[in-house]
């Protein structure tokens, strides 16, 4: 179970997130939906310990930022972050070594074919497209297999085929029993199986209900989504996030003490 209680984190004046509680049960699939500057890829990265905010994060009653809670925390950022001078291969090896892994050959072997990287081992990082690069991205985060993951956008800037992969894989895991939180601002990707959705908007959650409860209702998930963000501009739903790239270089600082 992960919890996040009355988080909040500023970037000097800007009230990134506010007071934002929520929790996710074992084996539930969690859709975190809101505008573009809503504040999902901060409340993400405060989950994984990039961060400092006020509040508390636990993981099976753990705080997040202990070694015993991030053995079980998994992320895929948004933008795949790679090495230049390391291969494909050599990635997948590095991560494994990280994560102290043990008979993980297999398991790189099936995610660098499903998502069709099994050619490109000896590629470097920067030789490879951003739809390889995202590709190589989610083998990453995905290769330590953890009880709980973080996907920020993952469906952005793959081919169809990848796409597919990855949600079958997503189902998969749920089958699985795995924890998973994926944060999108493109309501028509959703459409994978999911158990609760939290909406966002301006930093603060503005709704927090299950599958069933919307069904209830009648409504749609993109008809409840405009009703609780009423007021903010629909045409932020496929804008770039402005506001958090503009928030980078305090992000990086904050990384960068915490490390």
């Amino acid at each position: 179970m992960l919890e996040v209680n009355h988080v909040t984190k500023k970037y000097g004046k800007n009230l990134a997130c506010n007071d934002v509680s929520f929790t996710l049960e074992p084996g539930s699939l969690t859709v975190l939906l809101g505008p573009n500057g809503a504040g999902k890829s901060t409340i993400m990265k405060s989950i994984i310990g990039f961060l400092k905010y006020s509040g508390t994060i636990t993981v099976n009653g753990i705080p997040n930022k202990t070694s015993e809670a991030r053995k079980v925390l998994g992320y895929i950022p948004e933008m795949p972050s790679l090495y230049s001078t390391l291969t494909v291969a050599e990635h997948m090896e590095f991560i494994a070594r990280a994560y102290k892994l043990t008979n993980y050959k297999d398991r790189i072997d099936m995610l660098l074919k499903r998502f069709e990287l099994d050619d490109k081992r000896k590629k470097f990082g920067d030789e490879l497209s951003k739809g390889m690069q995202q590709k190589l991205n989610l083998c990453l985060g995905l290769l330590p297999d953890p009880d709980i993951i973080l996907l920020d956008e993952p469906l952005l800037g793959l081919d169809p085929h990848a796409i597919k992969e990855l949600k079958n894989m997503i189902e998969e895991m749920r089958q699985a029993g795995k924890t998973m939180l994926i944060s999108t601002h493109i309501i028509d990707s959703v459409d994978m199986l999911w158990d609760r959705t939290v909406i966002m908007q301006s930093g603060q959650v503005k709704a927090n209900v299950t599958k069933e409860e919307i069904d209830g209702m009648g409504k749609t998930l993109e008809d409840l989504f405009f009703e609780v963000t009423e007021g903010v501009n629909k045409e932020a739903v496929s804008e770039e996030k402005t506001e958090e790239n503009k928030d980078n270089t305090e992000d990086n600082a904050d990384t960068t003490e915490e490390a």
